[in-house]
């Protein structure tokens, strides 16, 4: 629901139309307020867009955080250590 009498949208094109066809961006109200010009709302939408477009083409693999790649290396070191101790 938008709220209001005018809102600032910011429509781009997509930059891989396999994923999807425009990227919609409502601008805050203050953006323009803070010394902030058009062409740099609407390049750092482009920016925004892109880097999406990016990481999906990315395997899944790639797309997991390296935090996360480390806690499951260290919870497979856990199970491995207490199964040998089992087997002990």
């Amino acid at each position: 629901m938008v709220k209001g009498t005018s809102r600032r949208v910011i429509v781009v094109d997509s930059p891989d139309p396999k994923l999807f066809e425009q990227a919609i961006f409502i601008v805050k109200n203050e953006a323009f307020t803070k010394g902030v010009t058009s062409q740099q709302v609407l390049g750092e939408a482009c920016r925004i867009a892109q880097g999406y477009a990016a990481r999906q083409r990315l395997p899944f693999w790639k797309r997991i955080p390296r935090w996360g790649l480390i806690a499951a290396a260290l919870l497979l070191a856990g199970i491995a250590a207490g199964v040998l101790l089992w087997l002990l």
